[in-house]
């Protein structure tokens, strides 16, 4: 992950976009948009159909997740967060939220 957010910074460096939370804001509504579009995709329907959706609308899957990636990345490195340490520790906390046997018992995290 960290070669990632250093290629990341390097990428918006030779741009010219300089390490500044100015536009910190545009940045997460960038990754709200990109969760829109996606959702859009798949709103309203039920899980079968949702499949089928995602298998159709496979490029545009791919599209989304890189583009958050990208977006979560910079946010990462122009909040000076380390974004596998941050990652690390979330599946940590992951493992004690959502426990194997339990969520193999109920099928879905939200019941816990």
């Amino acid at each position: 992950m960290k070669n990632f957010q250093e290629m990341v910074a390097e990428f918006n460096l030779k741009r010219g976009w300089e390490k500044d939370t100015v536009y910190m804001k545009d940045f997460l509504l960038n990754l709200c948009e990109e969760v829109g579009e996606a959702w859009n995709i798949i709103k309203w329907v039920d899980g079968d159909t949702v499949r089928e959706l995602i298998k159709k609308h496979k490029d545009e899957y791919e599209d989304f997740v890189g583009d958050s990636l990208f977006l979560i990345l910079k946010i990462a490195w122009l909040a000076d967060v380390d974004s596998e340490a941050a990652l690390r520790r979330t599946l940590a906390d992951y493992e004690k939220r959502f426990p194997v046997d339990r969520v193999k018992e109920v099928k879905h995290g939200n019941p816990l």
